[in-house]
């Protein structure tokens, strides 16, 4: 399962090649409650198909109209707005008189889609550079943390696994996982030296590893983007990851397993080097708490947590599983293959 962004960018490669004009849409600019956030995009063909959203959907139905009505014959990028006045936030559906400021690229073979698609094969983090007044295009490595910028020559467009997400145990739950991550942008590594749960897991896009999870936590060295979650119940193998992962600037590391056993992993951890501090990073039981009982749920879950402290929203708005009501279900974890 792809990205919306890269199946974007797929689709586009598409139409190229088969000869048809199209163009790309980015969200560069923002204000008030906008339906979209910067760097959202959306391809459109010159049949009016199109790609991913840069709205909910009201200014894709003008972008539509414009190019069946009109065509598509821009030969170099343009910054276009919508939402400015009031008639247009009511016309476009712009909530709290929002507005969006697009930009709107011609693509052709000279765009370098299907370089950039090689790159970002490869799990590269890609700058893409458009010139607005030419239309040519430059790629380079970007640098973790880079974003979005656009001045009066050119627009920077960033493109590429901005995320990271380790999971450590190669089973259902982790199947769900992986799918849903994916399709979020994050580039997902599944790690799980136990040749058993290996046998038969596949998730497109996904990587697959047999080492220690513990070296592959070193070998990753976990910035501010990375992420890691612990579904093997095993402390063989989950304890050692946890413990580099807490050290490490990885924006969540979590566990999942029952209160009881969240408690007595936390014993253990404080055994080892760990400080107070970096312990009450650990997040367990995983995941909000919306009263997930299936492998499809509990990952819904997780992602939703993760989601939340990425995106820094403040902990009284957060309601996580372990502070949630003690119920009668409060014990239940998914067990796969007999783990516990």
């Amino acid at each position: 399962m792809d990205s919306i962004d890269l199946e974007v960018l797929k689709t586009s490669a598409g139409w190229i090649a088969a000869g048809r004009r199209c163009e790309l849409i980015t969200v560069i600019k923002t204000w008030g409650s906008s339906p979209r956030p910067i760097g959202a995009t959306l391809a459109i063909c010159e049949d009016g198909t199109v790609i991913g959203s840069v709205s909910g959907g009201c200014i894709e139905d003008d972008l539509i109209a414009r190019v069946r009505n009109e065509g598509i014959h821009r030969t170099t990028p343009e910054i276009v707005s919508y939402g400015i006045t009031a008639d247009e936030a009511h016309r476009f559906g712009l909530p709290c008189g929002g507005t969006i400021e697009l930009s709107i690229e011609p693509l052709s073979s000279r765009s370098r889609i299907d370089e950039l698609l090689a790159r970002l094969e490869r799990h590269e983090l890609v700058q893409r550079r458009v010139d607005l007044h030419t239309g040519e295009v430059e790629l380079s490595k970007a640098a973790p943390g880079t974003q979005l910028q656009v001045s009066e020559q050119a627009m920077v467009t960033i493109h590429g696994p901005r995320w990271r997400l380790l999971v450590i145990g190669a089973g259902q739950l982790s199947r769900f996982l992986a799918q849903i991550a994916t399709a979020m942008d994050y580039h997902v590594i599944v790690c799980d030296p136990r040749e058993e749960y290996r046998a038969g897991w596949h998730v497109d896009g996904v990587e697959l590893v047999h080492d220690m999870p513990d070296d592959i936590v070193l070998a990753m060295q976990l910035d501010r983007r990375s992420a890691v979650v612990a579904l093997t119940h095993d402390p063989k193998l989950d304890d050692l990851a946890l413990m580099e992962a807490l050290k490490s600037e990885a924006f969540y590391v979590g566990a999942i397993g029952s209160r009881k056993n969240n408690a007595k992993r936390r014993e253990r951890l404080l055994e080892f080097d760990l400080t107070p501090e970096q312990l009450a990073r650990l997040h367990g039981p995983i995941g909000l708490y919306i009263g997930s009982k299936t492998p499809s749920e509990i990952a819904i879950s997780i992602l939703a947590e993760m989601t939340a402290i990425k995106n820094g929203v403040p902990t009284d708005m957060i309601v996580p599983h372990a502070a949630a009501p003690t119920t009668p279900g409060d014990a239940v974890c998914v067990v796969e293959s007999g783990a516990v």
